[in-house]
């Protein structure tokens, strides 16, 4: 694997990060919603059938979270990120003529395979060039969610109109093309950072991988993570259906949704710029105690105003907690370990998005309403609330350092 003791401009290093996340977060794993309609439509598969395609594709990303990371640290993050961008690239490829269903299924499998290989080496990466601003550099990579959002809400109806039942097809190929496109941009602009002495001496042996898995700083961490990810989830897939359920119209929804995804994407760089300064724990605490907040509206009224204040407050920080907490997995180990630590992390995220639905769900069917759900999401967010209280009063040394290294200062 090849690095440079050059540091890279920070601005182009980012901008990748930023694509990197807006094709294998937003185009493989959040655009399939906004498709799916047609697609299903089109090939006469039905919502079971539909269901288990996004099953598939969550489920290979967290079976494979863990090997990016790993992959990452042996080969170089470069390497895995390609290698995750030329996976998705290909399924989007795919997905623009395949019509078995068993064929798509392996294809939408890609998608989460190549997700788990470049998005947490990338978050490694600029993690280990701009260690003095990590909030900054991981709360832009993070904006990419929300521009694909926007993206998506914008092209793909267009695309549907254009070109009528095959749109989906065009809108896969569309993605396939960027997918393509960034990949040769990463691939001309990116940089391994310089490896340390522990890491020329070659792969990380597994009684060093199990002081990352091991560590309560690290797993902390992770499980705040995880409780974030389930949080999150049910907030997506469920308020809009409150909303719509408390008598307002999905168009309505649909444009708080669009406000919130706009201020997604300033708000991971600001939050993230604000923690490099005040401090990752403090300022998670206040995103995260925001996002509560927020969730708890709807439960005091189903009204347009608390409504709107939810979408609101939501789109403020909610990005700003992802970019925190991805960048605390960061804080606590050694540049070398960066990769298996976020991956390990990112395994709690995947876990909390498999959970969240159905639990949420199985609330919604047996109390026949959206109240007891959204309840169960304010108790599992103030617990998180609770463990980011405890990420804040963190040392500023290393938990897990180099071999050779005693207590490093984080920076």
């Amino acid at each position: 694997m090849s690095s440079s003791t050059q540091r890279p401009n920070m601005v182009i290093t980012v901008l990748c990060g930023t694509l990197t996340s807006l094709v294998v977060i937003g185009f493989a794993r959040l655009a399939y919603g906004v498709i799916l309609p047609s697609m299903r439509s089109d090939l006469g598969f039905s919502y079971q059938q539909a269901g288990l395609l996004s099953t598939v594709a969550a489920l290979s990303y967290v079976c494979f979270v863990l090997a990016g990371g790993l992959a990452a640290a042996r080969w170089g993050a470069r390497a895995s990120i390609l290698f995750g961008m030329l996976l998705v690239a290909v399924g989007f490829t795919g997905l623009t003529v395949a019509s078995h269903f068993w064929l798509i299924a392996l294809l939408m499998a890609l998608l989460g395979i190549g997700a788990a290989f470049a998005f947490a080496p990338m978050i490694a990466l600029l993690a280990a060039w701009f260690p003095d601003h990590r909030g900054l550099v991981i709360g832009c990579m993070s904006s990419g969610v929300g521009i694909s959002v926007l993206v998506t809400g914008l092209l793909v109806p267009q695309l549907f109109a254009l070109f009528g039942e095959q749109g989906w097809r065009v809108s896969w190929g569309v993605f396939a093309a960027i997918a393509f496109a960034v990949s040769a941009i990463i691939a001309l602009f990116v940089k391994n950072p310089p490896q340390s002495a522990a890491s020329e001496r070659g792969p990380v042996p597994a009684d060093e991988k199990w002081l990352i898995y091991r560590n309560p700083r690290v797993l902390i961490v992770a499980a705040t993570y995880g409780i974030i990810g389930l949080g999150y989830i049910v907030q997506t897939v469920f308020m809009v259906s409150f909303m719509v359920e408390s008598g307002f119209s999905e168009a309505l929804a649909g444009r708080y949704v669009a406000m919130m995804g706009l201020l997604s994407i300033f708000a991971g760089p600001l939050w993230g710029w604000v923690s490099d300064f005040w401090g990752r724990g403090n300022a998670l605490a206040i995103a995260l105690f925001l996002v509560i907040v927020a969730v708890g509206l709807p439960l005091i009224g189903q009204t347009k105003t608390y409504f709107f204040c939810h979408y609101l407050l939501v789109g403020l920080s909610l990005n700003g907690v992802f970019s925190m907490i991805q960048t605390s997995a960061t804080d606590q180990v050694a540049p070398r370990y960066i990769p298996i630590a976020f991956s390990f992390a990112t395994l709690f995220f995947a876990v909390g998005q498999f959970l969240g639905p159905a639990i949420a769900g199985w609330l919604i069917e047996t109390t026949e309403g959206f109240t007891a759900a959204f309840s169960f999401t304010v108790v599992v967010l103030s617990v998180g609330f609770g463990l980011a209280l405890l990420i804040r009063r963190f040392p500023k040394t290393l938990a897990v350092g180099e071999p050779s290294e005693a207590a490093v200062p984080d920076r």
